[in-house]
């Protein structure tokens, strides 16, 4: 016989018949339960960090506190959750990470054939449960192509990003199924575009994630059709204080969405990647969320800069940033906005890059820059009409030479010769006297 007990933690509204029946059950020892009441969701997350093992969440489904984030929260703790049902809410608990359903006039026995079938028993020394749970993101389905557009800052980073999504959506491959999504805290697509409305936006997508898993049809409601240039855009946050909306586990299912109603994704996102291991604030992590899940999520990443001394040095920090979060050199393009006319100006400013990036053995396998040269783009982006092809197809077509690297097609074979790339086979050294 099992000399261990389950252990459950509880939320429930006040006052709830089940909430004290189980109480009862527990202090009566008519239940092998150790019944641990929280009466808050801020009480209920100092339990589950508290590094004591736990069995099972048991809480009330009309609770508003109850959404994707606490139920990842739960369930990363070691802890199956269990619901009981409101009548009054109607969601897919499944799809949000539960484990199972119960109604709200549960029996002793329906409480014991649950924990039995989904928790494990709590010994008395037992640490947090490492068991895997699952993980109710996982899914079948293909998934679009995702670029990642930043830049230190007055770069034209959001108007590359434009015209990296005209590109793409003039590509047959892509079907026209391209989404410029604005992913910075300061968003300024709504006013590059023109947007007479600022709802919906990513705020929108976000919290209808937090309880449940919309349908492709919904998500792809809540964005706007840019039909001169051929792509939809998907708005950003209306102030950038409004970071806190954006919960990580909620982001992460909107994120996922996204890849799964586009072919190809184009994402505006800020340079700053830093999160708690870098800087040991929790806070600060959770404000970069957008550009830091983008990042790890990306086939390609655009880093815009001006063709300066200063510009120059600027790309260089983000591209140690990017290479910092572990992002692969070969999906870093370093983009030179307003580049020089001359081929030497070009190749001074490649040069500096290459030189700038010498010491770092993690990026010797960086592309070449894509120069973009000077072009109306103001007039354009006034007027709605569509950017300028010298600025498009360079970018779509990085994109593709990228994205076509890392599938593997179009490889050579080792015994054809291949062409060497100017500088690519390093320089003489003079011999010391």
């Amino acid at each position: 016989m099992s000399s261990g007990r389950f252990v459950v933690l509880g939320l429930a509204q006040a006052r709830s018949p089940w909430f004290r029946n189980v109480a009862q059950w527990s202090n009566a020892g008519s239940l092998p339960v150790e019944f641990v009441k929280c009466m808050s969701p801020v009480e209920l997350r100092a339990h589950l960090a508290s590094g004591r093992a736990f069995s099972a969440l048991l809480v009330d489904g009309g609770l508003p506190a109850l959404d994707r984030d606490l139920v990842d929260e739960a369930r990363s703790a070691g802890c199956a959750v269990i619901v009981v049902d409101d009548v009054r809410v109607t969601r897919d608990w499944a799809a949000l990470g539960a484990s199972t359903v119960m109604g709200p006039l549960f029996e002793r026995k329906d409480l014991i054939e649950a924990l039995a079938a989904h928790a494990s028993e709590i010994g008395r020394g037992d640490a947090v449960p490492g068991a895997d749970l699952g993980d109710p993101m996982v899914g079948g389905g293909w998934r679009a192509k995702v670029a990642m557009v930043c830049g230190p800052g007055g770069t034209g980073a959001s108007t590359a990003a434009i015209a990296l999504a005209q590109g793409l959506g003039d590509d047959l491959g892509y079907g026209g199924m391209v989404l410029l999504a604005d992913l910075s805290l300061h968003a300024e697509q709504a006013m590059l575009h023109d947007a007479r409305d600022v709802v919906p936006g990513v705020q929108e997508l976000v919290d209808a994630h937090r309880n449940g898993r919309p349908s492709v049809d919904d998500v792809r409601s809540l964005t706007f059709a840019v039909e001169a240039r051929r792509y939809q855009l998907l708005l950003g946050l209306r102030r950038a204080r409004n970071w806190p909306a954006l919960r990580p586990r909620a982001f992460a299912a909107s994120f996922d969405s996204l890849t799964r109603g586009w072919r190809a994704l184009v994402c505006d996102t800020d340079a700053d990647l830093e999160g708690e291991a870098e800087g040991g604030s929790a806070d600060v992590e959770e404000r970069n969320l957008m550009a830091r899940t983008v990042a790890g999520r990306a086939d390609a990443c655009f880093v815009v800069g001006l063709g300066t001394m200063k510009g120059v040095h600027a790309l260089v920090r983000v591209v140690g940033e990017l290479l910092d979060h572990d992002v692969l050199a070969d999906r870093i393009v370093p983009v030179i906005n307003v580049a020089p006319k001359s081929a030497r100006g070009r190749s001074e400013v490649a040069s500096a890059i290459a030189s700038l990036l010498e010491a770092r053995i993690d990026a010797r396998s960086l592309p070449s820059p894509v120069f973009l040269p000077e072009r109306r783009v103001d007039d354009a982006l006034r007027d709605g009409v569509r950017l300028p092809a010298s600025l498009c197809t360079p970018l779509a077509g990085a994109f593709t030479a990228v994205v076509e690297r890392a599938a593997g097609v179009g490889v050579r074979s080792l015994d054809q010769p291949t062409l060497v790339k100017p500088g690519s086979l390093g320089h003489w050294s003079p011999e010391p006297a």
